[in-house]
């Protein structure tokens, strides 16, 4: 089926919006009426523009406010139309959307509305261009898909279908399955859109919050499938109305866009590209940073030894447990200081893995490679993270530990060596530029085959912190993606690596003694923490001591401190108890007060 994309979901001028659309992949286009009439090109500019850039102009939208009004207004509307009518055979285009009415001066009379359709589609007829009829969410009478539907089939002519929107079915619940009683050949355009699950006005809803299928809460997959079995052959087209896309580069936006497409398609059934592998755990975390110094001695009091240097790269090798450290000494900015870089990802097949990954347009990270070097792919995150897919000490697939010599391990003065008790990567955290974090939920769902959890607000000293995590079924690899806002208004863009331990006070205990600067906690968190909880004295006491913090829910429990931060980075260390899938999300609160405290020096 082609793809198709409105404009009004891209920013940018008209041509800026066309050649981002076309260099995505996409086959055609809806034309909204505003990105014409503000665009210095005339409708035939457009269309060779179009045309050049192998793009069929799909649709022209939107027409208002027409349908079950009174003979005045009727005549002023035609009047509109036949106006609409002429720019469209200038255009190119041949379908015309027009919205159920929200003006005050339509009634509430079906046999009156569906007479008036038929005249705007006769008047269209003579014009070689066909009407197609939407359900707005808020219109004035007609609001559902059913009753539009019911509209067209009793005005009954040959040049009036119906187009349907997924934003504005879905956001009312109705019943997608009814789709299906619609002959696919009176189904003119489909219009697809999620948007997050929220409580409030559908209008306000619809113009701020869409966002493309995959990103949101809403059964678009669902609801395709029985347009499609309703016998739809025409466009899927994305109509995005978003606060973020509005402001962002045009051509991400639009590769992001088709990539929603691709994926739902797969969701679907109507495609079937590589299948996801999904990764089953951590390989490493890569930092990087032009004096690793700190890090080799936060490293060290967390009880990771160095075990490898790379044969031709800067780069060290640290471990414990299952937990490994790449800390690479070129590329990272001084002022910024250490960064997180990359993730290996563990990976049952790595190049199906880069297959699945390029066919979803994720962009493949170039690599130099030395002749003995390891083949290593990686792709690149929304965010930059470059993602490698991994085989960790297999005989049946190169290792990248095979790039690393031995080296012996190194303490500073007077830091205790040995085993803190760490024993694995539990979950990274990567903060997420603002206008990147839908797309970054998109890509680790549909590139990776990860699980998506509902995005979640915490309170920031700042304002609000947004989070939502990404995981495989097991849970052996969990992904958090944050954005959290700051005075100056950039993204926080810190980074962290969270360890996991089997006993977080002795690991905690050792940790301090070792010399590792740790985040306080305030006092009044453990006050709250003892009446929510009624934890024993003693307990209490001893997470009061070491700076623990504590959650749980009804499946089991949580406990996790954090590091001082390093530049972006910091390290937590967490134990997990029972079936406990959060990331102890109440205590977020506690942790970016602290940090603020820490960065800018206020009490």
């Amino acid at each position: 089926m082609r793809k198709s994309i409105a404009t009004v979901s891209l920013s940018g001028s008209l041509s800026e919006k066309l050649t981002a659309i076309a260099a995505a992949g996409f086959e055609g286009v809806e034309i909204f009426e505003n990105d014409l009439i503000a665009s210095p090109l005339t409708p035939e500019d457009v269309r060779s523009r179009a045309a050049d850039l192998g793009l069929a102009v799909e649709l022209y939208q939107p027409f208002r406010d027409f349908e079950a009004v009174p003979q005045d207004l009727l005549e002023r509307n035609l009047r509109r139309a036949e106006s609409k009518f002429a720019v469209m055979e200038r255009l190119g285009a041949d379908l015309l959307l027009v919205c159920s009415s929200v003006s005050p001066h339509a009634v509430d009379d079906d046999a009156l509305a569906a007479e008036q359709l038929h005249l705007l589609a006769d008047r269209a007829h003579q014009h070689g261009i066909r009407i197609a009829y939407e359900a707005l969410a808020w219109g004035r009478h007609v609001s559902t898909f059913d009753h539009a539907w019911r509209l067209v089939e009793e005005a009954d002519h040959p040049a009036l279908g119906t187009c349907l929107d997924s934003f504005h079915i879905l956001s009312r619940s109705s019943d997608p399955a009814g789709i299906e009683e619609i002959p696919g050949e009176k189904i003119f355009f489909l219009q697809l859109a999620d948007a997050p699950l929220m409580a409030m006005d559908v209008l306000q809803w619809s113009r701020h919050y869409r966002c493309f299928p995959g990103q949101g809460g809403l059964d678009v997959a669902g609801l395709l499938t029985h347009t499609v079995k309703a016998g739809y052959r025409g466009p899927l087209s994305l109509e995005v109305f978003n606060d973020v896309f509005r402001q962002a580069d045009a051509g991400r936006t639009a590769v992001d866009a088709m990539r929603s497409l691709l994926a739902l398609e797969e969701s679907a059934g109507l495609s079937a590209p590589p299948a996801p592998v999904v990764p089953s755990g951590f390989a490493f975390a890569e930092l990087t940073a032009a004096d690793t110094e700190p890090l080799r001695g936060l490293l060290t009091a967390l009880g990771f030894a160095r075990t490898g240097r790379h044969t031709a790269k800067p780069v060290e090798l640290w471990e414990q447990g299952e937990a490994r450290v790449l800390l690479n000494s070129s590329g990272s900015d001084r002022r910024s200081g250490p960064t997180l870089a990359a993730v290996g990802l563990e990976s049952p097949d790595p190049g199906a893995a880069v297959r699945r990954a390029e066919t979803l347009l994720a962009p493949v990270v170039p690599r130099r490679r030395g002749p003995r070097e390891a083949p290593l792919d990686a792709v690149a995150a929304p965010d930059g993270t470059e993602l490698f897919f991994c085989r960790t000490g297999r005989t049946d697939h190169p290792s990248w530990t095979e790039d690393f010599a031995p080296a012996e391990s190194e303490a500073p003065e007077g830091a205790g060596k040995g085993s803190t008790g760490i024993s694995g990567i539990d979950h990274i955290a990567l903060t997420q530029p603002w206008h990147h974090f839908d797309e970054a939920a998109l890509f680790y769902r549909s590139v990776l085959g990860l699980n998506p959890e509902e995005s979640q607000d915490l309170a920031d000293p700042y304002g609000l912190f947004r989070s939502r995590a990404v995981a495989n079924s097991d849970g052996s690899l969990r992904i958090a993606l944050n954005v959290a806002p700051s005075p100056d208004g950039e993204a926080t863009r810190s980074q962290h690596i969270a360890l996991t331990t089997d006993d977080i006070v002795a690991t905690a205990r050792r940790v301090r003694e070792c010399g590792a600067a740790l985040m306080p906690v305030p006092a009044n968190y453990y006050d709250d923490l003892d009446a929510l909880h009624e934890l024993p004295q003693e307990t209490l006491g001893t997470f009061r001591e070491l700076g623990i913090l504590y959650d749980r829910d009804e499946d089991g429990e949580f406990l996790h401190f954090y590091t001082a931060t390093l530049g972006r980075v910091f390290f937590e260390v967490v134990q997990r108890t029972g079936g406990y899938r959060g990331y102890g999300a109440r205590n977020a609160t506690v942790r970016l007060a602290a940090q603020h405290t820490a960065q800018h020096g206020t009490v």
